[in-house]
This record gives C-alpha cells, structure tokens and sequence, in this order.
C-alpha cells in the first residue's frame, strides 16, 4: 500500500491539478459521500456537480468545485477527475454556490432536451400517421385545420 495517493483534475480546457501528491480525497456520486485512501480498490464513478475535498501531505484541506463528470482510481494510488466544469478555491461557502449553479444549470438543459425529444417524437408519429393513412391527411396537423362549416374536420 502506498503512503500517497496521486490526484489529477482535468477539463476539456486544463489541466487544474497535476499529480498532485495527497492523503484522501472526499467525493460524491448518485450514492452519496465517500472517501479514498491509499490502496483503495480500482474504481470507477460518475460525479455530479459537487465539490471534491482532499487532504494534501501537511493536512491542508484542498477543495474544486467541479461539474459532471468522471473519477477514476487506479492501482490504489492514482485519483483521476475529468469534468466539464471545475473551480479550485479556498472558501467552502463560494464552492458550494458554485456547484448550486452548476446543478440549476445541468436541470435546465436536461428538461431542454426533454421538451426537444418529446417535440421530436410527436413529429415522427404525425408523420407516420400521415404516412400510414394518407387519405386523413391533415387529421393530425397540430392544431387541425378548420373544415368547410367553420367547424373541425
């Protein structure tokens, strides 16, 4: 078992730490907190928007902000972290703020997509209801077209 585990956080855009040599790591995932320690098993876990606290050699609390992303743990010493999103600091507080607008915006583009595969399903049956039964044309048009009485056909 070794003395140190090495920690790296990446983004698509930098390296912000780079092997750096700690004691533990804090994190959490869709299962809630835990921690890592030297030796621990090989691991892999998807993060939410959170913060990820470690102990550096000296017990010096260390804390990143960091958007969705992946952890690793290899061979119980190496701790990977690539998100989309991460923001080292020294104040818990701001951190935590950070992660709450990290995690509105990640609901928000989910129930975007939500509302564009939903507008995108009701256009495929429309279609294939147009398709199957062509001499309706127009029954599934959104709202339905008025008929030769002003009424709906």
């Amino acid at each position: 078992m070794s003395a140190a585990l090495s920690l790296t956080i990446t983004t698509p855009m930098e390296v912000l730490v780079d092997h750096a040599q700690v004691r533990s790591v804090r994190a959490e995932d869709a299962s809630g907190s835990f921690g890592l320690l030297p030796g621990h098993a090989d691991f892999l876990t998807v993060l939410p928007a959170s913060v990820l606290r470690w102990k550096e050699p000296d017990g010096t609390a260390r804390f990143c902000a960091v958007g969705p992303g992946l952890l690793t743990v290899l061979g119980g010493a190496e701790v990977n972290v690539s998100c989309r999103k991460a923001i080292l600091g020294a104040d818990l507080e701001a951190l935590e703020g950070e992660v709450e607008g990290l995690r509105h915006a990640e609901t928000d583009a989910d129930r975007r997509a939500r509302v564009e595969q939903l507008r995108l399903h009701a256009n495929a049956v429309r279609q294939m209801m147009r398709l199957l039964r062509p001499e309706q044309s127009g029954a599934f048009e959104h709202p339905p077209a008025p008929g030769p009485q002003g009424g709906q056909r």
